[in-house]
């Protein structure tokens, strides 16, 4: 039996070699750890007007888990299923995450944003209350949710097979927008790291897909004028 799990292992390393990257991990979460283990030392507190306009919903927990589910499947669909898309999803998310960790270790920062207390008890503001004490208000900047969302939908998106298929396409946009709702509705960012975080989404796509949003806007167009037409008809 185990000369046989050696051989299916061998096997799969063979014909996976690209799982090599799966190691940035073991640089990523020490790294990551360690920024946590100071959220009780002073920090710059990032805040600005738009915040408090937020309200706190605590319904956007649901996509905000989801986050945990879409951005490492996304990671394994592409594993199995295109190399040089693998490689293009993790320069595009581990660059991210590398710039995440300098900034913070640099320059470490969080937010004051959270409720005291919830208005309502629920099962919703039950899992957002276990979130707050899984998860400190530091090291915020910029969202890595909304970061890697942004790279899992571009993923999806440029995909030949998941981009084609418009119910898959467009729910990884609906869920990509529902998660970056969710970072500052549960009240996990501030607008800022949002921001920047979209900004530097941006900037990678360009980076790695070099997506021509000039070209996007006229087919999205000439798609709305086709169904006015049909609609006419």
């Amino acid at each position: 039996m185990i000369k046989e799990v050696d051989i299916i292992m061998r096997e799969f390393f063979r014909t996976h070699k690209h799982i090599w990257v799966s190691a940035y991990l073991l640089i990523y979460m020490p790294w990551f750890i360690w920024l946590e283990s100071r959220a009780n030392q002073p920090y710059h507190v990032i805040h600005v007007a738009l915040d408090d306009m937020i309200p706190f919903v605590e319904y956007f927990v649901i996509p905000y888990f989801l986050w945990f589910l879409y951005v490492p499947s996304v990671f394994v669909y592409l594993f199995f299923k295109s190399k040089k898309q693998f490689y293009q999803y993790t320069v595009f998310t581990f660059t991210g995450m590398t710039l995440f960790l300098i900034i913070s270790t640099i320059y470490p920062n969080g937010h004051l944003l959270r409720p005291s207390e919830f208005e309502r008890q629920n099962i919703f503001t039950a899992c957002v209350q276990f979130l707050y004490q899984a998860d400190t208000s530091t090291n915020i900047f910029p969202s890595l949710h909304v970061f890697n969302s942004i790279a899992a939908h571009m993923a999806v998106a440029n995909n030949e097979k998941l981009g084609r298929n418009l119910w898959i396409r467009g729910g990884s946009l609906v869920l990509m927008v529902s998660i970056i709702m969710a970072t500052v509705c549960l009240k996990q960012h501030s607008m800022l790291d949002v921001i920047a975080a979209i900004l530097l989404g941006l900037i990678m796509d360009q980076v790695v897909y070099h997506t021509d949003y000039t070209a996007l806007r006229a087919r999205m167009q000439q798609r709305g004028r086709r169904q006015r037409k049909r609609i006419a008809v």
